[in-house]
């Protein structure tokens, strides 16, 4: 143990980070524990030595987890273990590996794995901004060949205010959001969401996080020397003919850029090219090493296509499919399309196309959240799918992948905010991607936002979301900043930058960059010119729904949510749930109770207007005391030889003696009611003992002429008792004595 290296300095603002390598996970390649507070997080990193045969790209596996024990938790599933991951954990996983995986070298193809691990948590230090920075100095620490270190912080703008890494009872008074990640001399990579931030704001909050990002990358370094100075492992993954790369760039490139420049479809577009490299591989049939040149062939294709694109858009400023640099593809809403859904549109933008749909239910369709940072109920969804038919392909369907849950986390982000506080339903969106060609998620984001106002919730504003590209020339400064991206722009380019918002300011934004040497200017260029198009593209959006209906449909079921004194919820909800499951069966609603901010919390669903009036009127009845002096209308429930017992409010009886029916007397109760009549009755008297109710129908007839109120008879005063000594003396000269025979009992047969 004597190998343990421990160092630990300031993040600025009083929190201690310590990063310590050498006492767990020793046979990783590279492993470290960050800790914050009480928040610890293992990080490990291991690569296998040698590639898989056939394999041309680094197959990297990253993964986050949270154990429960770290928050003192048991998991809440069935069989009480840690299963696969949560959203949460998937979202803080692609976190990690956008910022990591630019960074490794491009002819490094050896399966690789970063795990970090979730150890112990005080759950104000939150994880997900200390997880890249745990992650980056275990691969630091390895021989894994690994062009960082990078770093992740969290910034946020707290009572107007930048802060690095708040706590997480801070960030309720955010309104920047941002987690940013970068190396010593750039940011790669941006996630997270505002309330209507203006630009410059935004870029101010990123190079704020950036000037941390480079503290946090020299500690990681001076780590490393501390445990003794990096060694990278010597590998070769990849064969490469530079005399075939040339060959092939040379005669392919002139075609693949006359397809580029013709503006074609998405799909002739890929025909023709995958033409060109078919044609080009006719020539190594029968030839030696046929197998082997064809496969380096494909790969010098693709750098020819990569080169082709960028030369043209920096050369002419025309792209794939003939727009400039600003213009965005032509743009078609439809609002109201699902006859049958709360809410639903279709969003189509060029050769991208969205269906959203939006249901409106009630507590009881809350989604339970069963995880060590996240525990409780979610009111607002988005689900995001990405069918394989979207962009002409035929693959097996193996559930929710990670770029689904990541994409329908931004969009959810971005609508979120325009959602008004305290909104009775609970909300699910799905967006159903049934066309692709780049900016899919964006599509989501302006179809969820036609179909929420399709639906009449009452967002104070649309919401519209771009993707932004770049494309740049390392022997020069030249660069463009596109508007719009096509997918092949996205996957040749530089860089995806995702921007969300209204026409007064940004919600959500997330930034993928591929290169070395981004420049302030190009990002603030960026989103500027994400502002333009975004109000473009929401003008085009008003055309379809500038407002939200003024009334749901008539189809959706109605919320009335009931405040009643805490001390009514037992009453309401009766022994064993008796009250409010006979209450939902007779009214037809759906009920449900909760305690909050000390009081009682009562959600009612109905499709029934009546229903809905009968259950509310019944737990307003219930959560109400009656008062004496007042007139209620009730129901006669049971009847009994000395009076009726009346119901005058939901679940409060009250009796009704013989003697308080009418001013004249009523010799016997047979044939004066019947159970479930409605009768007028006044609640003369509440017995401050017992709490017990007596009613009187007398009172509110009209006296009879004459009556004459009877005299209250007087107690005579009959003075002392006399002494008959103790009791028990008595007892004892009543049994002593002697009283004869009893006579015999008669029996009538």
């Amino acid at each position: 143990m004597s190998n343990i290296h421990t160092l630990r300095f300031d993040t600025g603002d009083g929190k201690i980070i310590e990063l310590e390598t050498g006492r767990l996970a020793r046979q990783a390649h590279g492993s470290v524990v960050l800790k914050v507070g009480n928040t610890m997080l293992l990080a490990t990193a291991v690569s296998n030595y040698d590639a898989r045969e056939g394999i041309d790209f680094m197959p990297l596996t990253v993964d986050y987890q949270e154990k429960f024990a770290a928050v003192g938790r048991i998991p809440g599933s069935f069989h009480r273990r840690e299963a696969r991951p949560s959203d949460y954990e998937v979202l803080i996983s692609r976190l990690i590996d956008r910022a990591l995986r630019p960074l490794f070298p491009e002819d490094y193809h050896a399966d690789t794995q970063v795990l970090v691990y979730l150890i112990s948590s005080d759950e104000n230090h939150l994880p997900d901004h200390y997880a890249g920075l745990a992650a980056s100095t275990a691969l630091a620490l390895s021989d894994i060949p690994f062009n960082g270190p990078i770093s992740e912080v969290r910034v946020a703008r707290i009572d107007g205010k930048l802060a690095i890494n708040p706590l997480r009872d801070e960030l309720e008074r955010a309104d920047i959001d941002m987690i940013v990640s970068g190396t010593m001399n750039d940011i790669n990579m941006v996630e997270g969401e505002m309330s209507e931030v203006s630009e410059a704001d935004m870029l101010a909050a990123m190079q704020f996080a950036h000037e941390h990002i480079k503290i946090q990358c020299a500690k990681q370094l001076e780590l490393v020397e501390m445990a003794g100075g990096r060694k990278v492992r010597e590998y070769s993954h990849e064969v490469n003919d530079t005399e075939l790369r040339e060959q092939v760039i040379s005669a392919c490139t002139p075609e693949i850029r006359a397809v580029a420049e013709s503006g074609k479809p998405k799909a002739e577009r890929r025909d023709a090219t995958r033409a060109i490299l078919d044609n080009y591989l006719l020539r190594f049939e029968g030839a030696e090493y046929a197998d082997l040149k064809k496969t380096l062939t494909k790969k010098y294709f693709h750098e020819a296509e990569y080169y082709a694109m960028r030369a043209m858009i920096l050369d002419s400023g025309k792209r794939l499919d003939g727009r400039n640099a600003t213009q965005i593809r032509p743009i078609d809403c439809i609002t109201d399309y699902l006859p049958a859904a709360h809410g639903s549109s279709v969003f189509t933008r060029g050769e991208t196309q969205a269906l959203a749909t939006v249901t409106l239910g009630g507590k009881l369709d809350e989604q339970l959240l069963d995880s060590p940072m996240l525990h409780g109920y979610s009111r607002f969804m988005l689900h995001y799918n990405f069918p394989p038919f979207s962009t002409g392909e035929a693959r097996p369907m193996r559930g929710t992948g990670r770029r689904e849950i990541g994409h329908g986390n931004l969009a959810l982000r971005g609508l979120k905010k325009m959602m008004p506080a305290d909104y009775p339903y609970v909300v699910r969106i799905v967006s159903d991607v049934l066309e692709s060609n780049g900016s899919s998620s964006m599509a989501t984001v302006c179809s969820g936002s036609m179909a929420m106002m399709d639906a009449g919730i009452p967002l104070p504003k649309p919401v519209g979301g771009i993707a932004m590209g770049l494309i740049t020339d390392e022997g020069s400064d030249k660069y463009a900043v596109l508007s719009d991206i096509l997918g092949d722009e996205d996957h040749l380019g530089d860089m995806d930058f995702k921007v969300i918002g209204t026409r007064d300011g940004i919600t959500a934004c997330q930034m993928d960059i591929k290169i070395h040497g981004l420049k302030w200017e190009m990002v603030s260029k960026a989103l500027q010119q994400a502002r333009e198009g975004r109000l473009h593209i929401i003008g085009e959006m008003e055309k379809a729904i500038t407002t939200a209906r003024a009334d749901y449909k008539s189809f959706v079921p109605r919320i009335e949510v009931v405040k009643i004194d805490k001390e009514f919820i037992g009453a309401v909800i009766g022994p064993g749930g008796k009250h409010i499951q006979e209450l939902q069966r007779d009214t037809n609603t759906t009920i449900s109770i909760e305690e909050k901010d000390g009081m009682g919390m009562v959600e009612i669903m109905s499709k029934d207007g009546e229903g809905m009036r009968r259950a509310l009127e019944k737990i307003r009845g219930i959560a109400t005391m009656p008062e004496e002096g007042q007139i209620y209308q009730g129901t006669v429930k049971t009847i009994t030889d000395f009076g009726a017992f009346v119901e005058i409010l939901p679940g409060k009886d009250g009796l009704l003696h013989i003697s308080e029916l009418a001013w004249e007397r009523v010799p016997s109760m047979e044939g004066v009611f019947t159970e479930g009549d409605k009768i007028e009755v006044k609640l003369i008297e509440v017995d401050k003992k017992t709490g017990k109710y007596r009613l009187s129908r007398k009172a509110l007839l009209p006296k009879p002429e004459g009556w004459v109120e009877r005299e209250p008879r007087e107690q005579r005063d009959r003075g002392p008792r006399p002494d008959r000594g103790p009791r028990n003396d008595r007892n004892d000269r009543d049994r002593n004595r002697d009283r004869g025979p009893r006579p015999p009992r008669e029996h009538n047969d």
